[in-house]
């Protein structure tokens, strides 16, 4: 079959003019999509600045009783998705964090669900504890300390930052923990939240053990 000259010309004229609207097309949308992450980005950030609720942080934190004085002590601080490697295990946190109340800051994780998600936060934080491992393997001295890992979420006052948190104490404190009706010398005054928190973990510790996982350090 044979074109005459003026179909074949207006026939590149309409496949130019259809490349070019979809060129354009996709630009715009581009444009407007980049446009709007921004947008929606700085919206949530400054959500979360004047909530202070940075619950897509997960801060990890070593609580020290000793003579006397509670210590708090930061390990790591990591976005949710960099501790929680997998879509479905960041949902389920966030989904515990809504139940947390005062009184029970301990995340209210289903019991099918608990070791999957501790794991994920035992392997970020182990590693920042593998220099006494690797001494004991050696056959060095080392002195053996076992810690109960959790995870809270602190339903704190307008002034205080809220974020997913998981804690670490020492098994041997936990199981027998000092201040249940007194509190201990505090670094800061809203400290004592943290001891609400953990007088919590000490009683759940006893009833549902599985909402804990053991993590052994050599020092």
């Amino acid at each position: 079959m044979l074109f005459a000259a003026e179909d074949v010309e207006g026939f590149l004229s309409d496949s130019g003019k259809k490349i070019a609207v979809t060129i354009i097309v996709s630009v715009v949308t581009s444009l407007a999509a980049f446009a709007f992450g921004r947008y929606y980005g700085r919206w949530k950030a400054r959500r979360e600045w004047e909530s202070k609720e940075f619950l897509n942080r997960v801060i990890i934190s070593l609580n020290i009783l000793n003579d006397g004085t509670l210590k708090i002590r930061t390990v790591l601080e990591r976005s949710i998705e960099e501790v929680f490697l997998n879509p479905i295990a960041v949902e389920k946190i966030q989904a515990a964090v809504k139940l947390c109340t005062s009184d029970n800051p301990i995340l209210p994780i289903p019991k099918a669900d608990r070791w999957y998600l501790l794991n994920f936060v035992l392997n970020a934080v182990a590693e920042h504890f593998i220099a006494g491992q690797l001494k004991l393997d050696a056959g060095q001295h080392v002195t053996t300390l076992r810690y109960a890992l959790f995870l809270t979420c602190e339903v704190v006052g307008d002034e205080r930052v809220r974020k997913v948190r998981a804690m670490l104490v020492r098994v041997d404190v936990l199981e027998n923990f000092p201040y249940l009706e007194t509190m201990p010398k505090l670094e800061n005054p809203w400290h004592e939240d943290r001891i609400k928190t953990l007088r919590r973990a000490a009683a759940v510790l006893k009833t549902e053990p599985d909402n804990f996982l053991m993590l052994e350090t050599c020092v």
